[in-house]
């Protein structure tokens, strides 16, 4: 049983009903490794030997059309350069994004294991809890909280890490009880081993492909919840590089400028991509790896 096989709900996890061929889902997995190295190196490399923290050229700069002086892709309705505003604004946004799937690891993982390795009133009570928050529509309580605890860094990614465990922690219950089940672990039981040192050298380790999957499918949600948060005003603070306010302040230029708005959008594009291939190349290298080792 792998996290792919557990399905889950919005879209995180896909099942899949027609068999790929492992060449197919490997150019997957490479395709999409290769579209992160090149968003993430870009990033590196202006961060590092580059000036990102633009704010502007004035009246005389703006909206500049692509290749005007010296613009690759223009300036925006402030006068800042669309490339490298678009650079900063990846960061930021995959930074929140990557903070936020750490932290839905983290519950997750824990109150996952718990359940599945525990019986009884602890089962069943982790159980309830993952089942009523799985009901919640969790981007309409993340708008609640953002807009009560105001924007930033720190507060959107705790928020968005919150609210978004539940998927998360279900795969991961499932999977635990799947691995409670396997011989050597119930061999280690009979042995008088104890739960903790069963659930560190045999569970756990058991569950790294599931986790790593998982947190490539919840990273591509959480990127695309962050932009849609700052888009909406309630997100990243007014003037940060995130993508989500460079739509938003693009779209006031649509019609006259719509690289301010296709540019940001087509990163969103690729880097969702590429989380979802590498989850999907890695959920299709644990499938053959399981066949393999079964009789």
């Amino acid at each position: 049983m792998t996290a792919v096989q557990e399905g889950a709900p919005r879209g995180l996890v896909r099942r899949r009903l027609v068999p790929r061929r492992p060449g197919v889902e490997s150019a997957r997995l490479i395709a999409g490794v290769g579209i992160a190295v090149l968003l993430i190196g870009v990033t590196v490399v202006a961060v590092l030997f580059g000036d990102i923290t633009d704010d502007g050229g004035g009246v005389q700069s703006r909206l500049l059309s692509p290749g005007e002086d010296g613009h690759l892709l223009g300036t925006d309705g402030v006068g800042r350069d669309l490339l490298t505003w678009t650079i900063a604004g990846f960061g930021w946004t995959a930074s929140v994004a990557a903070t936020s799937a750490c932290i839905v690891a983290a519950i997750g993982v824990t109150l996952g294991v718990l359940a599945g390795s525990t019986t009884g009133y602890v089962q069943a009570a982790i159980s309830r809890v993952i089942d009523v928050c799985l009901s919640l529509p969790y981007l309409v309580i993340a708008v609640a909280l953002m807009a009560a605890v105001g924007r930033g860094f720190v507060p959107l990614a705790i928020t968005l890490g919150v609210v978004s465990w539940p998927v998360f922690a279900r795969v991961v219950y499932a999977e635990t009880r799947g691995l409670m089940q396997r011989e050597y672990v119930r061999a280690a039981r009979l042995l008088g081993v104890t739960r903790p040192r069963i659930l560190i050298a045999h569970v756990l380790p058991g569950l790294r492909h599931t986790i790593m999957v998982m947190w490539a499918f919840v990273f591509a949600d959480l990127l695309v919840a962050e932009s849609g948060l700052s888009f909406l005003g309630i997100g990243a603070p007014l003037g940060s590089p995130s993508l989500g306010n460079m739509l938003s302040e693009g779209r006031q230029h649509l019609v006259g400028a719509p690289l301010l708005v296709l540019v940001p959008a087509a990163v969103i594009v690729l880097a969702v991509t590429a989380a979802n291939l590498i989850g999907d190349g890695m959920a299709a290298r644990s499938r053959a790896r399981l066949k393999s080792v079964r009789p």
